[in-house]
């Protein structure tokens, strides 16, 4: 990662900590998001840095007309279950749990949870070695059976297959990713993002070290990708790309570069699993000169709207998403309200946005204007140690 106090290795030492007693307050008072009549809720679950007995995953209810959140529980999910994806009908959790040692070997874990759909609560499944350390995220390939991960510390990705009861199975696939880059992040590989591309052809693994997308052919119905990686796209030297998403027309896609803080527009080549630039554009104002590290990135589910994540200068970026082009022009930084705003997420009805605010312990709401894509503060912000990963999805408990 970087300087500060935000650095992973500063947070792993946050797990001596106890957070049992920590208060998770409702504050503000949120006013209803405009046009908004008859708005669903959500649910969000929240990953974050934390002691291996304390609780430390966090249930919230998001209410989508005014931006609220509401405490619904909490659970005891191990040490830092700082990424965490579900299965597309919530009845499974995974968290990538980035810790440096695992049953003596130097390896994080990935955990399964079923998900209780009368409370939303969890009950842990299994877990398995990510057979890496500072495993940092988790995605399920389209078929769901297969769990991609990306291990930070170690700078490699794992492929764990996913059992007919939503167990993980020992890995299919491991991958060591070599190289360097001139940055000093970048003395070693830096796995940092693992996902399948839209059409589940190739799991696409972004490697902050090594300033490369590396895309792994899938071998369906093996429930392994194949050990024969190219290059799908290389960044400027130094850019340190983080995270990628791709857009819902599934044709261009969308590159967060951590070290030099800037955003790659791409268009993607689905049968060779490759990406061309469109253009690169800086995430922050020409005037801030002070360190800056990016994080997330996030497109509206419209399509019209890009959004990423600045931590230092402490905003959201947002640009307009040219509909003929794929190109980006710049719309608004929005302040986030707190420190080291890590992940954020947007909910799937596209009215609030949600950040996690990593060293000020804060998750913080926003209204999406639908029109300009701008955000606006809703006045909620609830308190949660350390947050880092959050996941929306329909409140099945409504």
């Amino acid at each position: 990662m970087s300087e500060f106090n935000s650095s992973r290795r500063y947070f792993l030492k946050l797990t001596g900590f106890s957070l049992a007693a920590l208060p998770l307050a409702l504050s503000g008072c949120a006013a209803a998001l405009p046009g908004s009549r008859k708005a669903p809720s959500y649910l969000v679950y929240v990953g974050t840095y934390a002691a291996a007995d304390a609780d430390s995953l966090f249930l919230y209810r998001l209410n989508a007309e005014t931006g609220a959140l509401t405490r619904v529980g909490a659970t005891k999910a191990g040490p830092n279950p700082t990424y965490l994806t579900l299965d597309p009908q919530q009845r499974l959790l995974y968290t990538a749990n980035e810790t440096e040692e695992y049953k003596g070997m130097k390896s994080g874990s990935v955990r399964a949870f079923a998900v209780d759909r009368k409370t939303g609560g969890l009950t842990l499944l299994n877990e398995q070695s990510s057979f890496g350390p500072g495993p940092c995220y988790v995605s399920l390939d389209h078929s769901r059976r297969l769990a991609l991960v990306a291990n930070y510390g170690g700078g490699s990705v794992c492929a764990l297959p996913v059992q007919a009861d939503g167990r993980l199975g020992a890995p299919s696939a491991t991958r060591q990713h070599t190289g360097s880059g001139p940055h000093k992040n970048q003395n070693v590989p830096h796995a940092h993002c693992f996902l399948p591309d839209p059409a589940n052809r190739f799991a696409l693994a972004v490697d902050l070290g090594i300033d490369q997308v590396v895309a792994y052919p899938l071998a369906p119905g093996t429930g392994k990708f194949l050990n024969t990686p190219t290059t799908a796209f290389t960044t400027a030297p130094g850019a340190g790309p983080r995270h990628l998403v791709f857009h819902p027309n599934q044709r261009w896609a969308y590159l967060i570069n951590e070290l030099n803080s800037t955003v790659t527009a791409l268009s993607y080549d689905a049968a060779q699993g490759k990406f061309s630039e469109l253009h690169t554009l800086p995430t922050l104002p020409a005037n801030f000169t002070a360190w800056n590290a990016c994080a997330d990135i996030h497109v509206s589910p419209n399509g019209r709207f890009l959004y990423a994540s600045n931590r230092g200068h402490n905003s959201i970026v947002v640009y307009a998403i040219d509909q003929a082009s794929g190109k980006l022009t710049w719309v608004q930084h929005a302040d986030t309200q707190g420190r080291i705003p890590r992940n954020f997420a947007l909910d799937p009805s596209g009215r609030v946005a949600l950040v996690a605010n990593q060293q000020t312990n804060n998750i913080v709401t926003y209204r999406i204007d639908e029109k300009t894509g701008q955000l606006a503060a809703t006045g909620t912000s609830v308190e949660v140690s350390a947050p880092v990963c959050l996941q929306v999805v329909p409140d099945f408990l409504a």
